[in-house]
């Protein structure tokens, strides 16, 4: 929040934080946050899995393995329930201290997302070397599906296909009908997010959301 422009979005602040080099504190304190949280809720939701971004610019980091395996040790939180996002930037610079990173953390149970899939530069080349479990489509692709001219829907088709050749999960961004969940659950997209689901959410709000919409194992 700021005093004189009110809530700065992510949109905003992010690139800024990247430049700076912030992101590396920044994303600190949300690891910690993370796992704390994590902490709290696993006891009453076992299958839970909490996804945290991670900048291309902390995967880089040699420190990045011992960072999260600590802070999942300190909060006693299993690696399965932590899942880390990254961008297709992570394959723009050092991508083999990257692919390491991510490696080494899979080998301890953590799991891996890409997002944004589809606006970035990876090269399936590399794309296919990295130990990921889901795609996740980017939300201009999930808006674009009804465009007249059907290439949002063609995009959405394709993305699909590679996640079912690399043997990967696929979760569409920006949900916000009921038109375009049916659209997806068509096309065999199984998992989803948006605002058709839920606003951003408080945590005293989410766990009373979450009880409303019981966890399926």
């Amino acid at each position: 929040m700021h005093p004189e422009r009110g809530e700065i979005l992510p949109g905003d602040f992010i690139p800024l934080a990247e430049e700076t080099g912030l992101i590396e504190e920044l994303g600190d304190w949300v690891l910690e946050q993370a796992c704390a949280a994590l902490a709290r809720w696993l006891p009453q939701w076992p299958q839970l899995v909490l996804a945290v971004n991670l900048s291309p610019r902390e995967l880089r980091q040699r420190s990045c393995v011992a960072r999260v395996s600590e802070c999942l040790q300190r909060h006693k939180v299993p690696a399965a329930a932590l899942e880390l996002e990254i961008t297709e930037g992570v394959l723009l610079e050092e991508v083999e201290q990257c692919i390491s990173n991510m490696q080494a953390l899979k080998a301890l149970g953590v799991r891996f997302a890409i997002d944004d899939f589809g606006t970035g530069y990876s090269s399936l080349t590399y794309l296919k070397r990295l130990p990921l479990d889901r795609l996740k489509i980017d939300r201009s692709f999930t808006w674009d599906m009804d465009c007249e001219d059907g290439s949002g829907l063609m995009l959405v088709q394709t993305i699909l296909v590679i996640a079912r050749n690399l043997g990967l999960e696929c979760i569409a961004e920006g949900i916000e009908s009921q038109a375009q969940l049916d659209c997806l659950r068509e096309l065999g997209c199984a998992l989803g997010q948006g605002y058709y689901f839920s606003r951003p959410l408080r945590e005293a709000d989410f766990l009373a959301w979450v009880a409303r919409h019981p966890l399926s194992a």
